[in-house]
């Protein structure tokens, strides 16, 4: 009896972590191709603008699309006929909304560094790296063996892929219990009635945003002088 409790509970614990990076992963995979467009739009308004100022654009666009989703699902799961269910289904739907913008961001911010992150390794390493904040930094230089600023550049330049793989095993676990902890308060913010999932949605967004942005400025440093 001993040995069936615990192999009861590990593959329900291993599921609900497999589903939360399968979710990661597709966000990833979708965004990737977008990352040059993304950079290119953020270009648009002042093609004569260094990489620092589209970095801040990217920023900029990044956190205002952040908190417009959390806004948008907070406003409607707060509408008279919306019921508890249907309001966590949506913000169900916008979890997913939100690791694309974080993804499409994190690797955009890489490109205009000039940093290439073809291998999905190095991606999921990216994402993830920034999403956890600077415990993700710590986790990549520790895992990596890797010491110095700018986690960011010297994954991609200095880190073989199977060295990424054992990193992105570690990070992933930490993403599961840290990103999904703060997810499922904002869920829970959103479905309040009245309106205020409204302001609690996008204010808890802007500012899971606000601190991927300062993650990203620790992990590639100061952006590039011109566009080489």
């Amino acid at each position: 009896m001993a040995d069936d409790a615990p192999g009861e509970e590990v593959p329900a614990e291993g599921s609900r972590g497999q589903r939360a990076l399968e979710l990661l992963d597709k966000a990833i995979d979708a965004q990737s191709t977008l990352v040059r467009k993304n950079v290119a739009r953020a270009r648009q308004r002042k093609p004569e603008a260094t990489p620092g100022e589209v970095i801040r654009t990217l920023e900029r666009m990044y956190v205002s699309a952040l908190a417009g989703t959390g806004a948008a699902v907070g406003g409607t799961a707060a509408a008279p006929g919306v019921g508890t269910g249907v309001a966590l289904a949506l913000s169900a739907g916008e979890a997913l909304t939100s690791l694309e913008l974080s993804a499409l961001f994190a690797l955009s911010v890489a490109e205009v560094h000039g940093i290439p992150v073809a291998e999905v390794e190095r991606r999921r390493t990216i994402v993830m790296g920034i999403l956890l904040g600077g415990s993700g930094g710590d986790t990549i230089s520790k895992v990596a063996g890797r010491t110095g600023q700018h986690w960011g550049r010297q994954v991609v330049a200095k880190v073989p892929v199977e060295t990424l793989r054992q990193v992105n095993k570690v990070l992933g676990k930490n993403f599961v219990t840290k990103y999904g902890t703060k997810q499922g308060i904002i869920v829970l913010g959103r479905v309040a009635p009245f309106g205020i999932g409204a302001v609690i949605g996008g204010g808890a967004n802007a500012a899971l945003g606000a601190l991927a942005v300062r993650a990203a400025r620790r992990a590639f440093g100061p952006a590039p002088t011109d566009w080489a």
